[in-house]
């Protein structure tokens, strides 16, 4: 995570009004995903965490193992969908088994990753110390969760969940299978319960969690890589002392609106705040709620932004 990340690839979409709401991370595990790789190797991802090019130049191969090549014969990257979009991917699918998850109450999520023969996944790559992220998203954006699940000797991951308002939501599964790229392969869940439609969240630079206090400065820029800057602050006094969450400072996954396809952007490396850069692609212009997990005092806790790529 001491790169920059492309942002997953975004096709354009979003409500132009939105009302309060609020993103919350419950600090109920390790978030991200993507083991520790330093800058001079590791570049930024594509859509579904996979990098463009390679320190060659070389075009990343396509879903039957070829890359595309240009009209002057040279390599270049395979078009793929965005993120958290598909179910499968690549001979590998997301496969949810039926859950009775009720608002306010806690409960287990279960679920496999198949591969081309329907057999369960059971050997992975270690990303950030895990072999797979889980994330949770409800379609309004307003309920974020980031949890580590935990693999069966049979394949099949488990997890307690409580969310916390009924209604439609998106599993993303973040992983590398052993020996194959990464991966980020969606699926619906949903959470019984009285629903009330919300209003997705308000576009703001400024968040408050716990005490904590913050700032977002730049903005995602369609197709260009930009810069974002995240501050942390409490009791009006920075916060020079951010604790390694997963081996670095701070974690940054992004939902688009509309669709929740999925991207995730891994910090430059730096001091132990007050802030945390990040280098960021937006694909197309449109709505994104970022998240940021960070640790601090032992405890993770998660800040949340609604910004506009234009």
């Amino acid at each position: 995570m001491h790169t920059g990340v492309k942002i997953t690839a975004f096709a354009a979409a979003l409500a132009a009004t939105f009302g309060t709401a609020y993103g919350v991370g419950a600090g109920v595990g390790p978030v991200v995903v993507g083991e520790e790789r330093p800058a001079a190797r590791h570049g930024e991802r594509q859509p579904g965490g996979h990098g463009e090019r390679d320190a060659a130049g070389h075009g990343e191969p396509d879903a039957a193992g070829h890359a595309e090549r240009n009209a002057a014969g040279h390599d270049a990257p395979a078009a793929r969908a965005p993120g958290g979009l598909q179910v499968s991917e690549r001979g590998h699918t997301l496969a949810l088994e039926p859950s009775a998850l009720r608002a306010g109450e806690r409960g287990e999520l279960r679920f496999r990753v198949t591969d081309a023969h329907g057999r369960a996944v059971t050997a992975y790559e270690r990303e950030h110390g895990k072999e797979l992220h889980l994330v949770l998203a409800s379609r309004d954006l307003t309920v974020y969760r980031h949890l580590h699940p935990v693999r069966g000797a049979d394949g099949t991951w488990s997890t307690p969940v409580e969310l916390p308002r009924a209604g439609d939501y998106r599993a993303f599964a973040d992983f590398t299978p052993a020996g194959g790229a990464a991966l980020t392969l969606g699926a619906d869940l949903a959470v019984s319960g009285a629903y009330r439609p919300a209003a997705p969240p308000a576009p703001n630079r400024v968040a408050e969690v716990d005490g904590y206090r913050v700032e977002l400065a730049g903005t995602p820029v369609p197709g260009r890589a930009a810069g974002l800057t995240l501050r942390a602050s409490r009791d009006g006094r920075p916060v020079t002392d951010l604790q390694p969450y997963l081996g670095a400072y701070g974690h940054l996954v992004a939902l688009r609106a509309g669709d929740l396809a999925y991207l995730h952007v891994h910090p430059h490396e730096g001091p132990a705040g007050p802030e945390v850069s990040f280098t960021a692609t937006a694909p197309s212009p449109g709505a994104y709620r970022l998240f940021l997990d960070f640790r601090h005092g032992g405890k993770v806790r998660t800040a949340a932004f609604t910004v506009h790529a234009h």
